[in-house]
């Protein structure tokens, strides 16, 4: 029996993840949930280029994922640096996610 996860893609994030970046990151993310059949697969956002991240960045994270919920799929976050966790912390955004350090 296949898992939730079992058909995993790969996105990384830009180095500033914010209101220049958000639409084109967010559409590029959403394409590849959209590739994934329905009820099925992870999207791994890398985080470890991304050096910024501000409240318009912590949206488009936020519409990735309920896009992805949408489809009964996971986004898991990988490489996320202590100042992101603390903020997916702060803004209860940490129970949305798969957060992981690699």
């Amino acid at each position: 029996m296949a898992s939730n996860n079992s058909v995993p893609r790969k996105i990384a994030a830009p180095e500033t993840l914010g209101l220049d970046t958000r639409h084109e990151f967010r559409r590029a993310a959403i394409d590849l949930l959209d590739t994934l059949p329905e009820g099925r697969g992870r999207l791994v956002i890398d985080l470890g280029p991304t050096s910024h991240v501000d409240s318009a960045g912590l949206g488009a994270l936020m519409l990735i994922q309920r896009h992805a919920a949408e489809r009964r799929q996971i986004v898991a976050l990988e490489g996320a640096s202590d100042e992101l966790r603390f903020l997916l912390t702060l803004t209860k955004l940490d129970d949305l996610f798969e957060v992981s350090t690699s």
